[in-house]
């Protein structure tokens, strides 16, 4: 499964490193590619250094002005005009999405995915690896959108919250072709 992980290009404390690397092994363990940004720092390294050792595929989508930054030597790196392309890309060349921690950048990943899937204009599965509580106050949000009507579709069918990796990679194999 070609599995698009929107995360940080920061370096990050061992509480959100940690279920990446777990998470990372479980995929490339798998035989799964990583679609990634393409960069070769911060959780994004940490991601792309765990699927590789264990065996998976890095297929790096990263971005023009940010190219100086993309890691070498994986299986395939495609460079995009701008972010909106890049967006675009990544989601084209996945079957699941899954969104770790970051800025603002993974948060306007995150969002228009689930924009999109809103609308109907995708179904792939959307996890949030919600790493020692990230997202608690983003799903808070979502679950108080839900229950007061301002989505049309549950929310239950636009995200999975997972805590762990291993939770993640199990709803991914769970999901994946049902819908």
């Amino acid at each position: 499964m070609n599995i698009c992980v929107f995360c940080s290009a920061e370096n990050l404390d061992e509480r959100y490193t940690r279920p990446a690397r777990e998470f990372a092994r479980l995929m490339g363990k798998g035989g799964h590619t990583l679609v990634w940004g393409g960069s070769d720092s911060g959780l994004m390294k940490v991601m792309a250094d765990g699927v590789e050792a264990a065996g998976g595929r890095l297929a790096g989508v990263s971005v023009e002005f940010l190219s100086h930054l993309a890691r070498n030597g994986v299986d395939e790196m495609v460079v995009t005009k701008d972010l909106a392309e890049r967006k675009a890309e990544l989601l084209a060349r996945a079957d699941a999405v899954v969104v770790m921690v970051g800025g603002m950048g993974t948060l306007d990943e995150a969002t228009e995915i689930l924009e999109l899937k809103k609308h109907g204009l995708h179904d792939k599965p959307v996890v949030l690896l919600n790493a020692a509580g990230f997202y608690d106050g983003l799903k808070q949000q979502f679950q108080r959108m839900d229950a007061e009507g301002f989505l049309p579709r549950p929310l239950s069918e636009l995200v999975f919250f997972a805590e762990d990796g291993a939770e993640t990679i199990a709803r991914l194999e769970e999901t994946v072709g049902s819908g």
